[in-house]
């Protein structure tokens, strides 16, 4: 008896029957979706706060990570079976890390233009606010458009980060891997994808998220709440979204910095996906088809090249 109360105990048990109840947990999200997302038709509500409340309660829980993993599991087992589904998700993942990648890129050119008029305006012309646009302008103080140069900055580390890692533009500290064999690169590559990028994309999702909402609403939620708990709270739920910028006339909606953490977070376990199924193609398939379908950008393919002529030199 006391054998059997410890196998029903078990963390093995409590996975998976948290798998097999994230299917009736997907049908119940989908047929009634209006639980959870009523509040985009904010009509300060009841059942529009309800709703919110349901919604932050579930953006970070053990039944979401269920879902999103059996789903995963079913996917990917299905495309181990059929590679060329899994080489097609492979090449769009990566296709939307390099789009998105390639278009906040600009945000350094941004971050440059916007610097030269702050200087003319303070240095040149000695006027305290910039004006722009074309029918509809944007006034702000100069120290506005000053700090909002740490959000265009945040952007390009937050929403290039796929980007950058498809094109191999990390900096990597490496000990052992580039001396061991193709095959056990790959399987070095898939470890790391499963043990390393996955876990940490989804620990720091689960804290970014009631980390973003305690700066959007009160009560402020918290991470211990039941979903029962919060809609209780819902009661006295009213946004409060976070303007508090550095100086009185500073950069005042900090809020979008949470939202690039999230932003930045969603890309990296995306990633951890496309490079898990990278990795195991290459390795089931061999050298053969190392970098197919790999959108590289110009420069990048020219060092590729200068490397493989180094290592064929050797």
């Amino acid at each position: 008896m006391e054998a059997a109360v410890s196998f029903m105990d078990s963390p093995f048990l409590w996975f998976l029957s948290n798998m097999v109840y994230s299917l009736g947990n997907i049908v119940s999200a989908v047929s009634q979706w209006n639980l959870w997302l009523d509040w985009l038709t904010w009509e300060k509500t009841t059942e529009d706060k309800q709703s919110l409340m349901r919604f932050i309660y579930y953006g970070a829980s053990t039944e979401l990570f269920f879902a999103f993993f059996t789903l995963l599991l079913i996917y990917t087992a299905l495309a181990m079976w059929y590679r060329p589904m899994m080489w097609r998700t492979v090449i769009a993942l990566e296709s939307f890390a390099n789009g998105l990648g390639r278009f906040f890129a600009w945000s350094g050119l941004i971050m440059v233009l916007i610097q030269i008029v702050i200087i003319f305006s303070q240095r040149v012309f000695a006027v305290s606010e910039i004006s722009i646009g074309l029918g509809i302008t944007f006034s702000f103080d100069v120290s506005w458009w000053a700090e909002s140069l740490k959000f265009y900055n945040a952007m390009i580390i937050a929403l290039c980060v796929t980007y950058t890692f498809v094109q191999g533009g990390h900096v990597r500290v490496d000990l052992i891997y580039a001396n061991v064999s193709f095959k056990t690169k790959r399987l070095i590559d898939m470890f790391g994808a499963l043990f390393f990028m996955l876990p940490s994309g989804i620990l720091i999702w689960m804290y970014s998220w009631f980390f973003f909402w305690r700066h959007m609403v009160v009560p402020k939620p918290s991470a211990s709440d039941t979903v029962e708990r919060l809609v209780m709270k819902a009661r006295a739920l009213r946004w409060n979204v976070e303007t508090i910028g550095f100086s009185p006339n500073g950069f005042n909606a900090y809020f979008l910095f949470k939202v690039l953490i999230l932003a930045y977070t969603a890309l990296i376990i995306i990633h951890a996906v496309a490079f898990f199924y990278r990795s195991f193609l290459e390795w089931r398939e061999g050298a053969a088809v190392e970098g197919y379908g790999l959108d590289l950008d110009p420069r990048n393919t020219e060092d590729a090249a200068i490397e493989n002529q180094k290592l064929g030199t050797q």
